[in-house]
């Protein structure tokens, strides 16, 4: 089979002629997995819990390229990208991406209003961040956040000015790991906690000097989204078994069992010794061929530690 040669490894054609997953995607109606084809664009195929999710990854992972203003622009190199990176950019698409990001401070002059939020992703893990108020809570699903509460709306640089004035004033971070976020979602305190919680916080901020002249305050309104991330269903099987996570994916390698729910970039599956967590993100890049359910994982696991939450017992991880 004929190939051209890009990044030191030879892409085939059958590789470069086929769909790649791009990665979770989230809406208001719930996951999903993303897929590019040099040909035919994009697309989006809706996962459901309660349904088997079983594949078998074929071939290299290869760059995703650059996503930007609902298109995408192809790796012109095609490049190879780490099996074990929750990226699937090479460096170069990487560091375009970044040019433009609202992280990376370089769009001062973005017209479009901004908001600011509170979320939680469990007990004491509480963070604020900035999205483009139109997409709404989507930045919120795309994180896990299982509850959360808008504080602000307004340009983009007051909406940072706002978070830069939490962390510095009440010590709220803008930043909390994945590892911590999978620790706690099986076993999460009663939703009235949760907004409690989160009510004290709003509440301390509401009190604060200094609050940016050009954003608007936003009342106290809790989301929660224990259902629609399917975290019952996780603290039910979580109960019965261990939890584990995915750590890479390769040629050939499979990966199975019943989708659970989902939560930010993690698929949880049931299996038969409990819970397997997947980073959606590992995902992408690669070729995923649909295989029988029931079909053993193969894929490099490792067994997550729980962590103990004050009043609801141990907390465990996510697929």
């Amino acid at each position: 089979m004929g190939g051209l040669r890009r990044s030191g490894r030879t892409v085939t054609s059958a590789e470069r002629d086929a769909w790649r997953c791009t990665g979770p995607v989230w809406g208001t109606d719930g996951p999903g997995l993303g897929w590019y084809h040099p040909g035919a664009g994009e697309r989006t195929s809706r996962i459901r819990y309660g349904q088997p999710l079983a594949f078998v990854v074929e071939g290299g992972r290869r760059c995703t390229g650059v996503w930007r203003g609902g298109h995408r622009t192809p790796c012109p190199e095609a490049a190879a990208v780490p099996v074990r990176s929750r990226s699937a950019q090479c460096a170069d698409c990487a560091r375009l991406d970044r040019s433009r990001s609202v992280a990376a401070d370089t769009r001062a002059d973005d017209p479009q209003p901004y908001a600011v939020y509170l979320a939680s992703f469990g007990p004491a893990l509480l963070k604020v961040g900035i999205t483009a108020a139109a997409r709404g809570s989507v930045r919120l699903l795309e994180q896990g956040a299982v509850t959360f509460t808008w504080l602000g709306r307004g340009p983009l640089m007051g909406a940072r000015r706002a978070e830069e004035l939490l962390g510095a004033a009440l010590g709220v971070k803008d930043r909390i790991p994945s590892a911590e976020k999978r620790s706690v979602r099986a076993a999460l305190p009663p939703v009235g906690e949760r907004f409690s919680e989160l009510a004290s916080l709003h509440a301390r901020v509401a009190e604060l000097p200094g609050w940016p002249e050009s954003l608007e305050r936003a009342p106290f309104e809790p989301v929660d989204h224990e259902r629609l991330f399917g975290l019952d269903r996780l603290a039910a099987r979580v109960s019965a078994g261990h939890m584990a996570d995915v750590t890479a994916l390769g040629d050939g390698v499979a990966v199975s069992g019943e989708l659970l729910g989902a939560a930010g970039p993690d698929l949880h599956l049931g299996t038969e010794d409990g819970v397997l967590v997947l980073d959606g993100r590992l995902a992408a890049g690669w070729v995923l061929r649909a295989a029988k359910p029931g079909r053993p994982t193969t894929a490099p696991v490792r067994v997550l530690a729980a962590r103990p939450a004050a009043g609801t017992g141990v907390q465990g991880g996510l697929f």
